[in-house]
């Protein structure tokens, strides 16, 4: 049964959801920023949105850059 199967290397079979994510973390930056609107008098939470939303950027443009140079 097994020697039926073909040979493939591991990257075949990986998912290719690249766009997925990079639209999930698009949505995921605005509505943490959108989130720092509101009436609390505190801004400790908005530091920690703005970090957060900052970090996903990174992230993202981490990929974004390490893809086009090949380098993932």
């Amino acid at each position: 049964m097994a020697d039926q199967e073909p040979v493939t290397s591991p990257d075949q079979h990986k998912p290719d959801n690249r766009r997925a994510a990079q639209i999930a973390g698009t949505i995921s930056i605005i509505v943490l920023l959108l989130l720092t609107i509101g009436n609390h008098e505190g801004h400790v939470e908005d530091i920690f949105l703005v970090g957060f939303a900052a970090l996903i950027a990174a992230i993202l443009i981490l990929d974004s850059v390490l893809r086009r140079n090949g380098l993932r």
